[in-house]
């Protein structure tokens, strides 16, 4: 790593009192941003460029903190589009499950690099994958070994679940805590402290009390990240009272597992009490908006849960039911929705939905201090977007034309921890063709082999 000097362009900070510098530069020296400020034309700066290595004239660009995918699902880039009308339950069933027992090892890996690579040329420097496929020892370590190699900071929530719809894909407590020891020993902080480590607890339906009371305890000793879905859909809420007597998020509550650590995954079936809950204890809410409609389950309440002073963020989902991990594409679907949905235009104006992308990220994986906005003494982790595109100019507000005009194809440059990782809208550590026909070439053998089975496998068009 060396000094990089990007200037020339239009940055938003992402501070506090949300600066924009137009023409404005970001400094970076090794990992960290030294500074952020106006960019000028005079010569007083040009001891910038002559300190730096690394020189980005970021001239009609739009320069971001970078996004942070609160929540995804690596593995399922081999299952992105297989059917798109099928409910969740029977989507589960039909595709997922069973396209997961069918890969190995090394499928992992390729999925997840695929979707490391998708991550960072749509803008996201950072993802929290939530993993609970461990049908084979290796593959938590496939998922990881991706992140390191294609450049992104990653942040896998290991999952878990004894009592999955899938009986093949249960496993002991015993199994669950051993393995996520193993993960923190072997990984967390690796990769000059690009990969970190959660713990995953599937959902409140796929868990039995125990373990959830177990998860708790465990989280709270080592201070990791609870990473859960909960209340995705209204037949979940129905799960739990006839189990327990209490709603998704009660019993969340109950075992111990809400805190300002706990990641409220989805937070759509939630009642008034239960938003209450969440606010008292800090807790974040990941909002995946395009999985909700993609699967049909309903809208969260998310200007609600803004208006309390809960922390939103936002997250693409699994490319299993999204299909894509376009994390500007996301931008855009969040203000959307909830304008349609309360019939008021005047909602998530583009500032509020950049924040939940970046700052509110941050809050949620617990690094605000050094993530999520572009200032002196954080984390070289940003994002540069190219405006100069017929779908996007003429422009008249910076903001307004990422959320609503542009997408991941319109990424140009990211830097992740100091390094550049994608140039010119392509990545600089993987060679991405290579990746796809490998990928593709096993995607067509599970399919081979599923489609004897699993009819939906067979359809090709």
């Amino acid at each position: 790593m060396a000094n990089k000097l990007i200037y020339n362009g239009t940055v938003l900070t992402m501070d506090a009192a949300n600066q924009i510098h137009k023409p404005g530069y970001i400094y970076i020296e090794n990992d960290m941003i030294r500074e952020v400020g106006e960019w000028k034309p005079d010569d007083s700066l040009d001891h910038l460029k002559a300190n730096s290595s690394y020189t980005y004239d970021a001239s009609g660009k739009v320069v971001i903190p970078g996004i942070i995918n609160g929540h995804t699902h690596l593995f399922q880039t081999f299952m992105r589009g297989v059917s798109d009308h099928s409910s969740l339950a029977e989507w589960l069933k039909e595709i997922i499950w069973p396209m997961s027992l069918a890969m190995e090892p090394d499928d992992f890996y390729l999925a997840a690099l695929i979707g490391c690579i998708e991550n960072l040329k749509s803008g996201a420097t950072y993802i929290m994958d939530h993993h609970y496929i461990h049908t084979f020892p290796e593959n938590d370590a496939s998922v990881l070994r991706a992140m390191v190699d294609s450049g992104i900071r990653g942040h896998l929530a290991r999952g878990g679940s004894d009592l999955a719809g899938e009986v093949r894909l249960r496993e002991t407590e015993e199994q669950i805590f051993g393995s996520t020891e193993r993960l923190l020993d072997e990984w967390d902080g690796a990769a000059s402290d690009r990969i970190r480590i959660a713990l995953g607890p599937l959902n409140l339906y796929g868990c039995s009390r125990g373990y959830l009371e177990r998860a708790a305890v465990f989280s709270r000793d080592r201070k990791l990240i609870s990473h859960v879905h909960v209340a995705e859909t209204s037949g979940q809420i129905d799960n739990t009272i006839e189990r327990y007597g209490l709603r998704n998020l009660e019993l969340l509550h109950n075992v111990g597992l809400l805190s300002e650590q706990t990641q409220v995954v989805h937070g759509i079936w939630l009642d008034d009490g239960e938003l209450e809950l969440i606010r008292d204890k800090q807790a974040s809410v990941i909002h995946c908006p395009v999985s909700n409609m993609y699967l049909a389950s309903g809208i969260a309440r998310v200007p609600e849960m803004q208006q309390m002073g809960i922390n939103v963020a936002l997250g693409t989902d699994g490319p299993g039911s999204n299909n894509c991990q376009d994390n500007l594409e996301v931008l855009k679907f969040t203000a959307c929705l909830h304008k349609v949905n309360e019939l008021d235009a005047t909602l998530l104006p583009p500032m509020d939905v950049l924040r939940m992308a970046t700052m509110n990220g941050a809050r949620a994986v617990g690094r605000s201090e050094n993530l999520g906005s572009l200032e002196p003494g954080k984390k070289a982790d940003l994002v540069t977007v190219d405006m100069r595109k017929a779908h996007i100019s003429p422009i008249h507000r910076a903001s307004s034309a990422l959320v609503y005009n542009a997408n991941g194809n319109d990424v140009d440059l990211v830097i992740v921890n100091g390094e550049v990782v994608v140039e010119g809208g392509k990545s600089t550590w993987i060679d991405e063709q290579e990746v796809i026909q490998r990928a593709q070439q096993r995607v067509d053998a599970l399919r081979a082999k599923l489609s004897v089975q699993y009819p939906i496998f067979s359809i090709r068009e």
